[in-house]
């Protein structure tokens, strides 16, 4: 049996290993997927221990996840980042899937078409750099990156390579950058549960916000977006879905059927809700 593993900081709350058990029964593939504690320190080391043919990675690790690799694809040497690994002898390969997840997730799931929008991404670690590269291939119109760190969000914008689109901007800037279209949280601020001070007057009626995070990393932004009278306020349970099957085609050469994944991970998160 092979065996699989997710690695983060903090990762027990994590849904990627039901997730991976369900498209293993689907699909009828014989596998172990587990979640694996590890920080910056100690990532190297429990990768090498753990024995896995191949991990996700999630915060606060895909920037050192791509240090780790001797290869990467296109679009994880394009972020700066890797969330997938795939084992070739004693070396790694890295790949990043989240941009295409969050993408399929808000286009073919939400019906949103990102052609043209202008789009606010709060954050730039490794969260914000994987959907970066893949929200500019949608078509949107613009990006502005704003971090509390100004150098990490003016790094990535440079990364990215599209000046006349990308637009990186300090966190003191956010009351005069107007309203946005897509308003994306990429940062990890809010899974204490604190979300820095946002204005109103980033979101209008026909605004989407996107949590990146799912659970309660994501209530304090959506509670926000909702007051701010966003149309749509989501979480990132449906991308986390996507992503986790654009890994596990490259693993096992097959794509799984995600609707009723998500649609049973999505009945359970709202029925806990519903009991709250």
């Amino acid at each position: 049996m092979r065996r699989y593993a997710v690695f983060g900081s903090p990762v027990a709350h994590s849904q990627s290993p039901r997730i991976h058990a369900a498209f293993a029964r689907q699909t009828g593939i014989a596998l172990e997927y587990v979640a694996i504690e590890a920080g910056h320190g100690d990532f190297p080391a429990k990768l090498a221990a753990s024995g896995v043919d191949g991990a996700n990675v999630t915060l606060p690790l895909k920037e050192d996840a791509f240090a780790l690799c001797r290869s990467v694809s296109a679009r994880a040497q394009r972020a700066g980042a890797v969330n997938t690994l795939i084992r070739e002898g004693e070396h790694w390969r890295g790949d990043n899937t989240d941009g295409l997840g969050l993408v399929r997730d808000l286009t073919e799931r939400h019906g949103l078409d990102l052609r043209e929008r202008r789009v606010l991404l709060l954050g730039a670690g490794g969260a914000a750099r994987g959907v970066a590269p893949a929200l500019l291939d949608a078509g949107i119109h613009s990006l502005y990156i704003v971090n509390r760190t100004a150098a990490r969000a003016d790094a990535l914008a440079d990364a990215l390579g599209d000046p006349a689109r990308v637009h990186p901007r300090a966190w003191d800037d956010l009351p005069g950058l107007g309203e946005f279209d897509l308003l994306i949280n990429a940062t990890s601020a809010t899974r204490g549960g604190a979300l820095p001070a946002l204005p109103m007057a980033l979101a209008g009626p026909r605004s989407v916000a996107v949590d990146l995070g799912y659970g309660e990393a994501a209530v304090a932004f959506l509670a926000w977006a909702r007051a701010a009278g966003c149309a749509q306020a989501l979480d990132g349970l449906g991308m986390l879905v996507e992503q986790a099957a654009e890994s596990f085609l490259l693993w096992h050469g097959v794509r799984p059927d995600t609707d009723p994944v998500y649609a049973q991970l999505r009945a359970q998160a709202d029925a806990l809700v519903s009991a709250d």
